[in-house]
């Protein structure tokens, strides 16, 4: 199954963030830094500007991995709740069964 677009737009924003999350969080701390001169604060925030969209932390939203689906994600396996249950049922996830009581 190929990817969904989502899937590829989350998965490309996660490595923009991990590749400059560095720099970005340097630019916000002088930026907020009220002890500093105003013009440096200023610098940094345009620097903080040229920034892609994809740098941004608030960009990346967990997704199914599967079907891409934005709601009711399973985190440590990144899937629908749907998409887990299948799984689970099939017995493609490990360590995860049915319960019964």
């Amino acid at each position: 199954m190929s990817k969904n677009i989502r899937v590829l737009r989350d998965i490309k924003a996660r490595n923009g963030v991990n590749a400059h999350e560095i720099t970005r969080r340097a630019y916000l701390y002088v930026a907020r830094n009220q002890t500093l001169p105003p013009s440096v604060r200023y610098q940094a925030q345009l620097q903080l500007n040229t920034f892609g969209r994809y740098t941004r932390p608030s960009t990346v939203k967990n997704r199914c991995s599967e079907t891409g689906r934005g709601r009711g994600i399973i985190g440590e396996f990144a899937l629908s709740r749907y998409q887990f249950r299948l799984k689970a049922l099939a017995g493609e996830l490990p360590g995860v069964v049915k319960a019964s009581w």
